[in-house]
């Protein structure tokens, strides 16, 4: 048998067999090469990852969630817009964008109002141009009732949470007891009304702040609260290392790859 297979083996001589060798290296380079040019185009321009740190959204999304985020969705066609999905933002889409006051720190929440829309709550319920919002998503989880949080916005009773520039601004903004939304601004709430610094106490959303909308959890981590976000780099590290380590134990299973609505 083994002088069969010795004569099956194909017979290259040397000078062939570096030549394969050498367009083998060159495939894999090339492959290798649009792969990394693909990933780095989805990444940059289709989606992007998040994690949601806090409990602002519950229980929408929980602390743990992470996110794939589509940048796409809500991008200014310009001269692509017959061709790629752009669409407008309405009332009810949950976006990420960039937060006003500190633009290099990304938030999560849904829209409430959007340009031209008067919106006012009235004992924690939202009215947007006079009508109640039907809105199943919300929790509470604080007992008390707070004047300026529930009865937003109430122009004579400041918050202690609220950014100083928006006290002034929200005054310009109301009229007859509701807060105008302007041109090319977004005003955003938490789903967790109780726990969300939003739109009531820093202001709109600039168009231009809005990155995107999640399209789906794909990955979801009983996580100690904001320990892997708001600690110190070895923080962040020893619950990145524990999420490791405890991965199948930890995992929501049932919120892995749900779509976010």
């Amino acid at each position: 048998m083994s002088e069969v297979l010795e004569q099956a083996a194909p017979q290259i001589s040397a000078p062939v067999a570096v030549a394969a060798h050498k367009t083998g290296w060159l495939s894999s380079m090339q492959s290798l090469a649009v792969t990394v040019v693909i990933a780095l185009f989805v990444v940059t321009f289709q989606v992007q990852a998040f994690q949601i740190p806090s409990e602002s959204m519950e229980n929408t999304l929980l602390i743990g969630d992470y996110l794939l985020v589509d940048k796409v969705h809500y991008g200014n066609g310009g001269g692509w817009g017959e061709i790629l999905p752009y669409a407008q933002i309405r009332r009810g889409d949950i976006i990420v964008f960039r937060y006003p006051v500190h633009p290099q720190q990304h938030f999560v929440k849904r829209v409430i109002g959007v340009p031209g829309d008067h919106v006012r709550m009235a004992e924690r319920t939202v009215l947007v141009n006079g009508v109640p919002l039907a809105e199943n998503y919300v929790i509470h989880t604080r007992p008390g009732f707070d004047h300026f949080r529930d009865d937003f916005p109430l122009a004579d009773i400041p918050s202690a949470n609220m950014e100083p520039r928006w006290w002034k601004q929200m005054l310009q903004s109301v009229e007859h007891g509701e807060l105008v939304v302007p041109a090319g601004r977004y005003f955003v709430l938490g789903d967790n009304r109780d726990e969300s610094l939003d739109s009531r106490y820093w202001g709109f959303v600039p168009r231009e702040n809005i990155i995107g909308r999640p399209l789906l959890i794909y990955w979801s981590l009983r996580a100690r609260r904001r320990a892997e976000v708001s600690g110190s780099a070895g923080d962040r590290l020893s619950a990145f290392l524990h999420g490791m380590s405890h991965f199948l134990q930890d995992t929501r299973w049932n919120r892995t790859f749900r779509i976010v609505r």
